[in-house]
């Protein structure tokens, strides 16, 4: 093992360099696409059920899950890339492949072509990501990074959180087609004004070969997992045939595992997870990406099948919530960087358990918006702010400078796993046709018991003392 060093040995950016703003900008559009896509998906549920009429809600899932498995498996080697082959380059064919692939998507004639082409996006997603987190890092000065990170994740998850109030306009308005193509006019100015603002914030690094046995049993793993939980009630599935996907996706998983301890350029480094810090920092990601997920695609099917909101209205009850995430972890970022990111994270995830429980017990089949909905809004919208940021933020709080891309490319790949569990877990609970009001507790408890967990999790993470990160 190779001791790095922190952080914080990277020196501060040389005065007169100019703002770093610009760049956070250019990064933060592109990033603001890439994680609206990943939810705005979520209103168009039933628009894409209507649209294709032969499809089952469990096929339509992978119109989501097909997204974020590729996502997950590819954000990995993604950030490897980007740190040793350019990161602006990197960053640039990432929004341009997002781009073509959602033209794709619009275009898209079956579900297996719609399926295909968000894999295709995905790729794209996946390559700009931690691209942009590391562009950002570079950009800033060492005291800086904490506020930089925090508003870096807010906007992706202001995007995320928007994305299904946004996609309900659009939808309702213009048709499921134009979720896709509302990528086009953002994706292009991001690629125009990084052309001309981003610099190589170092000089790229000799390349090592992909790990495409790792790639392989993450994606089979995670895929059999949703596979076998979305079909958990399907009756054109047998107990066997469940019994067995759960099988291969756990085999899979465990297989990835025990590859990545063996192989000389593993998918994912394992050294980082010796820090506690990062180690807690992605198993809460992990569960309140599962919470989040849920939270966000249960809200569709409450206000369409319980409360008979059309799309925009039910777009629109959303608002107030996402509408507190920028602000949220802009304060949240200030505070951290002087006390730490432990203690937003538990309050945090305790106000989005409160939430959870909110909905549980106050909502009835009646619509009684401001004061039954709105308040869990206001909760959920707050809690998301001090978390989702705060554990990124709090995952690359100690990696050494030549590791934010492929570190900070874990935690995000990490998200998106819980994302998937969580789309899986609302297909199978509340995939039906007809729905009830009591369909809607099992969800409510696990969205909350999921934010207990996090709060759990989050209480070992230290990010005021300068830990040494060992890698392999």
């Amino acid at each position: 093992m190779n001791p790095m060093t922190t952080p914080q040995a990277l020196p501060d950016i040389p005065p007169g360099t100019g703002s770093p703003w610009p760049v956070f900008w250019v990064a933060s559009v592109a990033v603001f696409l890439v994680s609206m896509d990943g939810t705005m998906l979520f209103a168009a549920f039933s628009a894409l059920r209507a649209g294709f009429p032969q499809a089952t809600a469990a096929d339509l899932s992978w119109v989501l899950n097909a997204y974020t498995v590729v996502y997950a498996a590819m954000l990995i080697p993604s950030g490897g890339l980007a740190d040793r082959h350019g990161r602006k380059k990197v960053f640039l064919v990432g929004v341009a492949l997002f781009l073509a692939a959602s033209v794709a998507c619009g275009l898209a004639v079956s579900v297996e072509w719609l399926v295909a082409a968000r894999a295709l996006q995905a790729l794209g997603a996946a390559l700009l990501t931690p691209a942009s987190l590391s562009l950002v890092l570079a950009a800033f000065p060492t005291n800086k990074r904490a506020v930089a990170v925090s508003l870096w994740g807010a906007v992706g998850g202001l995007a995320a959180a928007v994305g299904p109030s946004l996609g309900a306009f659009v939808i309702a308005s213009l048709g499921w087609r134009w979720a896709f193509y509302l990528n086009v006019p953002l994706g292009m100015l991001a690629i125009g004004r990084g052309a001309i603002l981003l610099t190589e914030a170092r000089q790229p690094t000799r390349g090592r070969p992909l790990d495409l046995a790792g790639m392989g049993l993450l994606i089979v793993g995670i895929g059999a997992l949703a596979l076998s939980i979305v079909h958990a009630e399907s009756p054109d599935w047998s107990r066997r045939e469940l019994l067995t996907t759960a099988g291969i996706g756990l085999a899979s998983v465990f297989g990835f595992v025990a590859w990545a301890r063996v192989a000389t350029a593993p998918l994912v480094d394992l050294g980082l997870f010796r820090n506690a810090t990062y180690r807690y920092a992605n198993l809460a990601m992990l569960s309140f990406g599962t919470a989040f997920s849920m939270m966000f695609f249960a809200f569709f099917f409450y206000m369409n099948s319980i409360w008979h909101y059309p799309l925009p209205l039910a777009g629109l009850a959303m608002a107030p919530g996402p509408l507190l995430v920028v602000p949220v972890a802009a304060w949240s970022g200030r505070l951290a960087s002087r006390h730490g990111h432990r203690p937003l994270l538990v309050l945090g995830c305790l106000i989005y358990a409160a939430s959870a429980l909110w909905f549980l017990l106050v909502p009835g089949t009646e619509p009684a918006y401001l004061t039954h909905w709105l308040p869990g809004m206001l909760l959920s919208g707050t809690g998301v702010g001090m978390v989702l940021p705060s554990l990124s933020g709090a995952a690359v709080s100690h990696l050494p400078a030549d590791r934010y891309a492929v570190g900070g490319a874990i935690n995000q790949a990490i998200r998106q796993i819980g994302s998937v569990m969580g789309v899986a877990l609302t297909v199978l609970l509340l995939g039906s046709a007809s729905l009830q009001r009591a369909d809607f507790n099992s969800v409510y408890l696990c969205h909350m018991a999921l934010a207990l967990i996090t709060a759990v999790l989050c209480l070992p993470v230290n990010t005021l003392s300068k830990v040494v990160v060992n890698s392999a």
